[in-house]
């Protein structure tokens, strides 16, 4: 589909008691070197600083809303819905835009009309904004997306608005997979391309939703069943990898025994996710003994390696 020549650019973010974060997140989108744009804010009715937060600002491209809703991804659907640009993105209310990302994705779009979804790295931020680290992700792969080998980072990533329109909006029956499902559907229907700089940076905090770590592997897992379950046996048996990997990823370090049996069904699953796994997790017992060695090397009063 062509794009007029300066399309409109919808950012639709979902909010819940981040009025700590939210006025980064906000002015990172306002900043930015492009114009038309649209910042849609639909919070679930905080009981923070936030809505102290959005009346604070006096900008035509902001909107917001405050109500109580079912969560993230009815959030999410909300500001889908409302959306009028031909590009959209979701931002979290706790990340940031890097300067010039949303030009950067325009023109990708504006490069190949067949391109759907383009996502970039992402720098990795504190509570503090201070950057720790950063992604260097490959070519999108739709294999590797299928068996988690790959990621797209939500706030790095931007769509057409008629893929959005076709491929629905975001189930709520797999809320800690949603984002992850979504940019799936998207990626079957058109083109998908990663471009090779920093657009967002991801912030890490106390108070950050994937730290529910035990219900992400089920919604991963109702997310890829198709390819799980479907007739592809080398597909099938990626997906299924990728599944027992993604439990193994979200199982505690001190459930070893666990974390054993896991590494052993993701490799077993698929061969080539032995990458995947430390050493001592293939080895039963490896990582209660080198715990345990460790400890005494303590005792008997040697330092650990710096």
């Amino acid at each position: 589909m062509t794009l007029p020549e300066r399309p409109l650019v919808s950012i639709v973010i979902p909010s819940y008691n981040q009025g700590r974060y939210i006025r980064e997140t906000i002015d990172s989108i306002l900043s930015q070197d492009y114009r038309p744009i649209e910042v849609l804010v639909f919070d679930g009715a905080s009981k923070d600083e936030t809505v102290e937060v959005l009346k604070s600002y006096d900008a035509p491209e902001l909107q917001w809303w405050t109500e109580p809703d079912r969560g993230v991804v009815d959030a999410v659907n909300k500001g889908l819905a409302r959306a009028r640009g031909e590009i959209v993105a979701i931002q979290s209310s706790d990340d940031v835009y890097a300067h010039g990302a949303i030009t950067a994705a325009v023109d990708a779009f504006a490069e190949d009309e067949d391109v759907d979804l383009v996502y970039g790295d992402v720098e990795y931020i504190d509570a503090a904004s201070r950057v720790t680290s950063r992604t260097n992700l490959p070519p999108f792969d739709l294999r590797e997306y299928i068996g988690k080998l790959t990621f797209i980072p939500q706030p790095a990533a931007f769509f057409r608005a008629s893929a959005m329109r076709a491929a629905g909006e975001w189930r709520e029956d797999i809320s800690y997979a949603a984002d992850a499902e979504f940019y799936l559907r998207l990626a079957l229907r058109g083109g998908v391309r990663k471009l090779d700089r920093v657009l967002a940076r991801y912030r890490y905090h106390e108070a950050q939703r994937d730290k529910e770590a035990a219900r992400i592997p089920p919604h991963w897992e109702k997310a890829v069943l198709p390819w799980a379950a479907g007739k592809d046996r080398a597909l099938r048996r990626t997906a299924r990898g990728g599944v027992w990997m993604v439990r193994h990823h979200y199982t505690p370090e001190g459930r070893w025994m666990r974390r054993t049996y896991l590494a052993w069904r993701m490799t077993a699953a698929s061969p080539s996710l032995i990458r995947q796994a430390r050493l001592q997790e293939l080895i039963p017992f490896a990582w209660p003994v080198r715990r345990l060695l460790s400890r005494i090397k303590q005792a008997l009063g040697f330092r650990p390696r710096q």
